[in-house]
């Protein structure tokens, strides 16, 4: 089975670009999200203001970890590889220095624009069924200026992972992509979300086709992007645009498609989840992981199902650091 070169760096080097935000995790009950009318399991743009009322008539307390999907999935892999980079945009207010310090606490060194607008924040509000319904307050994050990124920026890694909701501002993705391309440092792109697709398909299969090494989707995702559910279908699509495609098929598994061969992964572990915020991200960290190690397609699918099933058994989108010890443990 095709591999991916192995890093030629003593510590494996990789990069996060998206959204800097904080996500601020509250457990409540269906009564509350139906009371309130949040949107079940959807996401929603929101004023501050929304979110801080939420929390308010809430008799939980909430957790504040960092959030955003690049920045999940970066904070993995600065876990599994030691060496790992976030990009993105913050405000100067002290819940962006709480965010700017709680990435590095995560073994990622943070590289984050401070701009005037608050930073970004998420309400996740998770109910008994391990559902999240997201609130969300983008900020700073939306305003990251494409001047921010050139060949420098990239220099040496040995990937760059670009969360899709960074198609919604085409000017940025483009920078992105092309000072990740004269560094000749390869992409990595979850395509984050089915909406991402939707608002410009053309933009999105352009973008992919012309610079996108490694291709992340789940099935809403694939659907959107191949125009078919039949799933088989979807991933031989994904995989003309891609040299590795991926689609996530939840709690069944996932397929890895590289070099005309496909790998079946196996779904690991039967927990019962808490909470499946970033389950996606987590599980492209821990593929991500393996690939940049020259690792074999069954192994990478192996430590990213292994990462995807433990971040389901706690609250938020990160993994504790005993079971971080017993995942680089069993690789």
């Amino acid at each position: 089975m095709a591999t991916f070169p192995k890093s030629k760096n003593e510590i494996p080097y990789v990069i996060g670009v998206g959204s800097a935000l904080m996500d601020i995790i509250l457990l409540e009950s269906e009564e509350f999200v139906t009371t309130h009318g949040i949107t079940k399991g959807g996401m929603e743009f929101v004023a501050p203001t929304r979110a801080d009322e939420l929390v308010t008539l809430s008799a939980n307390s909430v957790k504040q970890v960092p959030g955003g999907s690049a920045c999940n999935t970066t904070i993995g892999l600065g876990q599994l590889c030691g060496k790992a980079v976030f990009v993105g945009t913050r405000g100067g207010d002290s819940l962006g220095e709480t965010l700017d310090s709680a990435i590095a606490s995560n073994n990622v060194t943070p590289q984050l624009e401070k701009i005037a607008t608050p930073t970004g924040r998420v309400l996740s509000v998770i109910t008994p069924d391990a559902e999240r319904s997201m609130l969300t307050f983008l900020g700073a994050a939306s305003e990251s200026s494409p001047s921010l990124f050139t060949a420098e920026t990239f220099k040496g890694a040995d990937m760059v992972h670009v969360e899709g909701y960074l198609l919604f501002n085409e000017s940025l993705i483009r920078a992105v992509l092309e000072a990740a391309k004269a560094a000749n440092v390869p992409v990595s792109l979850d395509l984050a979300s089915f909406t991402v697709v939707d608002s410009n398909p053309a933009l999105v299969k352009e973008l992919v086709r012309d610079y996108v090494t490694v291709l992340l989707a789940n099935e809403d995702e694939a659907r959107s992007y191949t125009g078919t559910s039949d799933e088989s279908e979807a991933l031989k699509i994904l995989a003309q645009d891609a040299e590795y495609a991926v689609l996530k098929v939840g709690k069944r598994g996932s397929y890895i498609h590289a070099h005309g061969s496909t790998t079946v992964v196996a779904p690991y572990g039967t927990g019962t989840a808490v909470d499946t915020t970033g389950a996606g991200d987590l599980w492209a960290s821990g593929f991500l992981y393996g690939l940049i190690n020259g690792k074999s397609m069954d192994e990478c699918g192996r430590i990213a199902s292994m990462c995807g099933y433990e971040v389901c058994q706690v609250e938020g989108a990160h993994i504790p650091a005993d079971k971080w010890n017993a995942i680089k443990a069993s690789i």
